[in-house]
């Protein structure tokens, strides 16, 4: 029975993760209603966002590839013009350094390191209260409904421009992370939120959905990193141990055969939808969480 009920969770998670509508708060409230426990802290949620990063990783692959590479070899180039400058002032010679965001993707790979920064602070100074606001029957309801405020208001303001990387400025990097680190408390979408501050910050939708989606693979990875050690949990058990690694693998390909169909929505498709939506939702659960009080 555990299982397939893990199984449920992650098909939900593999669906929902790809659309501005918060799947970790869908997960908690379908926790609420299916009477389930929580496992420790929020591991289980966490493994199943990190099986979803794989879609994300196949649709993405050659901007990640040009991140990663570009990233290297930024990398390299802040290391010469460190031992550069070391040796300018030994010497008293003008050599000229190297340029460190010399083309668009690695202006790009510096704002999404600059988003992670906000994101990790928030993370980690909320860690304590996330596993609280998870269970709690009132929370996940009423983030979303905020989601879905800030959902239909940014779409009923018609923001968003052309910014492109080349064209976006580091403090719209740092407000995405700001909305990203939000997102850990359930109900709050943190794809909807980001791709929000992106367009408020004048993004084309094309690239606030990819800037959105690529974010999300440092921060997912280091949300599960966190929660790793809650498999030395006393109640955790060896059967609930596979059941987790089995219910991220299904989210991971359920992520992968959906995501591409799930984008063009999310990029062509009006927010205000997605806002209605949860509302609905929003609505239904806090009115489920009075009925089981």
């Amino acid at each position: 029975m555990f299982v397939l009920y893990v199984i449920l969770l992650a098909v939900i998670q593999g669906i929902l993760e790809f659309l501005p509508v918060s799947s970790f708060g869908h997960l908690c409230v379908l926790q609420q209603l299916l009477g389930m426990e929580r496992g420790p802290g929020v591991l289980l949620e966490a493994m199943l966002h990190f099986g979803t990063l794989a879609a994300v990783v196949v649709t993405f692959w050659k901007d990640i590839v040009h991140l990663a590479a570009e990233s290297l070899e930024m990398l390299f180039d802040l290391i010469g013009n460190l031992s550069l400058y070391i040796h300018n002032r030994r010497t008293g010679e003008k050599l000229h350094y190297a340029k460190l965001i010399s083309n668009t993707y690695r202006k790009f790979a510096v704002m999404l390191l600059l988003s992670m920064i906000p994101t990790i602070a928030i993370g980690f100074t909320a860690r304590r209260l996330v596993p609280l606001a998870a269970a709690s029957r009132m929370m996940p309801g009423a983030g979303i409904l905020i989601t879905g405020v800030v959902l239909l208001v940014v779409d009923l303001s018609r923001l968003g421009g052309k910014k492109a990387a080349r064209d976006a400025n580091y403090g719209n990097a740092m407000w995405i992370g700001i909305c990203q680190g939000l997102s850990v408390f359930p109900g709050f979408s943190r794809s909807g939120l980001t791709i929000c501050a992106g367009l408020l910050g004048g993004f084309s939708r094309t690239f606030a959905v990819k800037y959105s989606y690529i974010l999300s693979i440092p921060a997912i990875t280091g949300a599960l990193i966190m929660e790793l050690g809650e498999f030395a949990a006393p109640e955790m058990t060896l059967g609930m141990g596979f059941a987790y690694v089995f219910g991220m693998l299904i989210s991971g390909v359920v992520g992968c055969f959906v995501i591409r169909f799930l984008l063009k929505i999310v990029q062509k498709g009006k927010l205000r939808y997605f806002s209605y939506y949860c509302f609905f939702i929003g609505f239904a659960a806090l009115s489920l969480s009075y009925l089981v009080l």
